[in-house]
């Protein structure tokens, strides 16, 4: 794959660029022509988007301002057109700052400022790349790193240290890169984030196929990234790594593999990077009889595409994420599919979420130059805060069952509405649909209709009595009822706090990792941990966002720390870094919280954000700009340097 960065001469005539008008996303449009023809008249007061996040598609433009929009555009195009379409030079700062305001209004604050000239690539280049080499560094110590995983933060890790001239190593378990965008291959499986945003900031498609683009896509993207630079050749497949111990007298990690056919290997390295991520272990539930089902039974994460579901009688146990992904395509397929719902979603009308990128709207991006990046961060931008304020706990509200607080409160009538539209013809189904929890407690869903349409076919039901026992001719509910099935298909999510398992690590003085933290997995930012010098977790503890940005931004953010880790390693020429217990635990105070202040920590409802003991060990309850800032660079004086 070819990742296409540059633009092409705009061609066409007056026809062609009226016609592509009609597909522009056009909050974005008018900033990038005026950048581009130096023209700022079209930054107009009454044409001024609405940027939050429950905005319309179109920032929430009149109809007449959008025919005055597109008229202004284009103008502007067929002047710069004639102009043999040469780009004015690059603004200055407070050009770019009038760009912004026009976008998203007051909320350019000095302190936002730097992070959204970096999402913009202003000035242009890799504004996160590594702004140093080894050679000059240290140009004879012997040093490597190894990393765990090829996935979308491992080949992230593997770019950034080709680009610092550190040797480096992947140990990748499966026989391909792309992680979860390899392996789970269930039918609907897609991205949920927007993908202009769920890309790597330095490495952007102009040409993404779909708004949310499907999971081969995804594949064909990580995998091409990683082939252009060149990470393939660094990459171990069919490894996976079964133990990790660090030798504090030689400063090294020992890691273990099992290669093909069971061959054990020894590896040693100086620093350790896990990019294995959260959600790679399917969690099989704890149903009594479950391993005496006659007929197929698989996880989602495992799909059998040797089983033909046509005509069958097909039972789908659990109704999240996943689920809700491939419960409809099931639906269509089945003879008869029978759901059992634990506790139901919130769903976010996204009504193009299944949509391919109109041609128009490619046609532009491929002819103006800039207008692809305007337009990833107006998605940036209204979703790095995205619905986070509406997540957040009013401290002076007594009954939090239903909502958190006011703004919570407004964001559950909306999402009630949608249901309540969705299923006005269904009554039966309504009530088992609109949850009993505080939007946000749990993962908000994404859907266009797709979902509420499953639940309504003929052949479909939905069930919300508690299971009992699985037999060998199908499932058996609390009522004594047996629910015949063929097939059972668990749609029953991850093991999310067991983070790095079944790895066994053991750092300084043999304490194993997975002892340390006895359920509940703890790490400065995320990625640091006392007593494993020279180790760093990628999407790791309290990492993990709920209604705000893209994991792939955390993870460039993630990445960006442990190459200032290395350097720092490197540059003073110490043997390890292992961060301070004070202040890990200090950090992990405030991470609880603020966690403590948001829905999914006050909420009693059952989700994979919380471990067994109760403690939200996923999620980050900051914003976005927050983790920016504190992961730009080490602070020596957090570790212990030797």
């Amino acid at each position: 794959m070819v990742l296409h960065r540059e633009v092409e001469p705009l061609t066409g005539d007056d026809q062609a660029i009226e016609r592509a008008l009609e597909d522009a996303h056009l909050p974005s449009l008018l900033p990038a022509l005026a950048q581009v023809t130096g023209d700022f008249s079209l930054l107009r007061d009454d044409l001024r988007p609405n940027a939050s996040s429950l905005a319309g598609e179109q920032g929430d433009l009149s109809p007449e301002q959008q025919v005055e929009a597109r008229a202004l555009a284009r103008d502007a195009l067929i002047r710069f057109r004639d102009s043999d379409s040469t780009p004015a030079p690059a603004p200055s700062i407070e050009r770019l700052r009038e760009l912004l305001r026009f976008m998203i209004g007051d909320a350019v604050r000095d302190e936002y400022l730097p992070l959204l000239l970096e999402e913009l690539g202003f000035p242009e280049g890799d504004a996160r790349a590594p702004q140093w080499r080894k050679e000059e560094l240290d140009g004879q110590t012997p040093f490597t790193v190894g990393i765990i995983g090829s996935g979308m933060s491992g080949i992230l890790a593997g770019i950034r240290l080709k680009q610092t001239g550190v040797p480096f190593v992947i140990f990748e378990k499966n026989e391909e890169v792309g992680g979860t965008w390899w392996e789970n291959t269930y039918p609907g499986a897609r991205v949920d984030s927007p993908n202009h945003a769920y890309s790597y900031s330095f490495a952007q498609r102009i040409d993404w196929p779909y708004y949310y683009s499907t999971r081969p896509v995804l594949h064909e993207y990580f995998r091409g990234c990683a082939e252009e630079y060149g990470i393939r050749e660094h990459v171990q497949f069919n490894t996976e790594v079964t133990f990790a111990d660090w030798d504090d007298e030689r400063a090294t990690w020992r890691v273990t593999t099992r290669g093909p056919g069971g061959a054990e290997q020894t590896h040693e390295v100086q620093v350790l990077i896990s990019a294995v991520g959260q959600l790679n272990r399917p969690k099989i539930p704890d149903i009594p009889g479950l391993d005496s089902f006659d007929g197929p039974l698989f996880h989602s994460a495992q799909w059998d595409h040797s089983v033909d579901l046509a005509g069958k009688r097909v039972a789908v146990i659990g109704t999240g994420a996943s689920a809700s992904q491939f419960i409809p395509h099931v639906a269509e397929e089945a003879g008869e599919l029978t759901i059992f719902q634990r506790t139901p979603n919130w769903y976010l009308p996204i009504p193009h979420y299944h949509d391919p990128v109109p041609d128009g709207l490619q046609w532009l991006f491929q002819h103006v130059p800039h207008y692809a990046q305007w337009y990833r961060f107006w998605l940036f931008w209204t979703t790095a805060e995205g619905l986070l304020p509406m997540a957040k706990v009013d401290e002076g509200r007594s009954d939090r069952s239903l909502a958190v607080g006011e703004a919570n409160q407004q964001l559950r009538q909306m999402l009630t509405e949608y249901l309540e539209e969705s299923f006005k013809d269904r009554p039966d189904l309504l009530e088992k649909v609109i949850p009993q929890y505080p939007p946000a407690s749990k993962r908000i869903v994404i859907d266009n209709g797709s979902w509420p349409a499953a639940l309504k076919r003929d052949n479909v039901r939905l069930l919300t009595d508690e299971i009992r026992e699985v037999t060998p001719r199908g499932l058996v509910t609390e009522d004594g009822e047996e629910h015949p099935a063929d097939v059972i298909i668990l749609g029953t999510g991850f093991q999310a706090s067991r983070f790095l398992t079944p790895m066994q690590v053991k750092g300084r003085d043999g304490i194993d990792l997975h002892e340390q933290w006895c359920g509940d997995p703890r790490a400065y930012m995320g990625m640091a941990i006392p007593n494993f010098p020279n180790f760093f977790v990628l999407y790791g503890p309290n990492t993990n966002i709920v209604v705000n940005g893209s994991i792939v931004y955390f993870s460039e953010c993630e990445v960006q720390y442990v190459m200032d880790a290395i350097r720092t390693l490197l540059e003073e020429g110490h043997r390890s870094m292992e961060v301070r217990k004070d202040v890990h635990d200090a950090y992990n105070v405030r991470i609880d919280e603020g966690n403590l202040g948001m829905a999914w920590g006050v909420s009693t409802v059952n989700s994979w954000y919380k471990n067994e003991q109760g403690r939200v060990t996923q999620n980050w309850p900051f914003t976005l700009r927050e983790f920016w800032e504190q992961t730009r660079e080490v602070d020596p004086s957090d570790y212990v340097l030797t």
